[in-house]
């Protein structure tokens, strides 16, 4: 009788916009390593390679860069590999351990692997189709917004010969961005299931229907998180604590280790509903009374507004100002 190895083979995937390395690691074995295209064409080179060195069972690991390794992600899930996509920070730190002084796509794709053999981080399950394009219709929307703001800065100090070219950039900009605000309003007319979660997020003092676009567009799918901790962690909204011995005892603040598109989109919220929603109201008042700062305080409300966003997308249920304990 064959006997058939459960063992898990790894590969390191460190990508870029036109090619990707790739470096595999199969138990014992010196590792691997390989270049292809970022395209179809380098997916199905790369796959016809794997099969060639007969890994059947297979964990590839890459970082989260923009949205260079999203088609391959997909292309490898689909294959039947399990994918694992992680923050850069943790892959750059594992590397550091390792006193790694060699900066090279080969080298970074070799740290992967050992960072993905070492910590064995959680599988991703690819989004929603109509997710995935609401969350690239929000950052273009940011782009053009950015883009016209840094126009309409350089109106102010630019060579008057400039002024008619800026401006009509800027008339430009406007248009794009009407255009794009329709796209996503449109998006959320032809996917009734994002209206619903769109409209359930609205119901939060503090949230309007902006904001409750990033927010869908940033968190992708809510059932990815077990509960509402995990989701203020991928937010960066946890509080971090510095202390060491008897003599370090910083104040604890937010990690930041996370989401940041989260975290803006939250910001003006948290400052709407620490006056107008009743449970972060309360909850403000009590953290001032014990001489909170108010940098602190907004943190603070921001996370509980997560919460609520947590609460009301799992429970598929509308904000109730009553369901809650104010103390909670």
């Amino acid at each position: 009788m064959i006997s058939i190895s459960t063992e898990i083979d790894v590969l390191g995937i460190d990508i870029s916009k036109a090619k990707f390395d790739v470096a595999l690691l199969r138990g014992q074995e010196k590792i691997k390593s390989q270049v292809f295209t970022n395209d179809l064409e380098g997916f199905t080179e790369l796959q016809a390679w794997l099969i060639s060195q007969g890994v059947t069972n297979l964990h590839a690991c890459m970082e989260a860069t923009s949205i260079y390794g999203n088609a391959l992600a997909r292309f490898l899930v689909a294959a039947g590999y399990k994918v694992s996509i992680v923050n850069p920070s943790r892959t750059k730190s594992f590397g550091r351990s390792e006193l790694s002084r060699t900066k090279t796509d080969r080298a970074d794709a070799k740290v992967i692997a050992r960072f993905c053999v070492a910590l064995q981080p959680a599988p991703w399950t690819p989004p929603a189709l109509e997710v995935e394009q609401l969350q690239a219709l929000v950052h273009r929307l940011d782009h053009l917004n950015a883009m016209r703001q840094q126009e309409q800065n350089r109106l102010e100090t630019v060579d008057p010969i400039l002024v008619e070219a800026i401006t009509a950039h800027v008339d430009f900009l406007h248009e794009q961005i009407q255009t794009t605000r329709n796209l996503i309003r449109d998006h959320f007319h032809n996917h009734p299931h994002l209206k619903a979660q769109r409209d359930l997020l609205t119901s939060i003092p503090g949230i309007a229907e902006l904001t409750a676009t990033v927010i869908l567009a940033e968190i992708r799918d809510i059932s990815a998180f077990d509960s509402a901790d995990q989701l203020a962690a991928f937010a960066g909204l946890t509080p971090q604590e510095f202390s060491s011995g008897s003599s370090v005892h910083g104040k604890p603040r937010l990690s930041k280790i996370g989401n940041s598109r989260l975290r803006q989109a939250l910001f003006m919220p948290a400052i709407v509903a620490r006056r107008y929603n009743p449970l972060i109201h309360s909850f403000c008042e009590r953290l001032l009374a014990k001489g909170k700062s108010k940098k602190s305080v907004i943190g603070a409300a921001m996370h509980k507004l997560l919460r609520q966003v947590f609460g009301v997308l799992k429970s598929q249920t509308a904000f109730d100002p009553n369901f809650l304990s104010p103390t909670t």
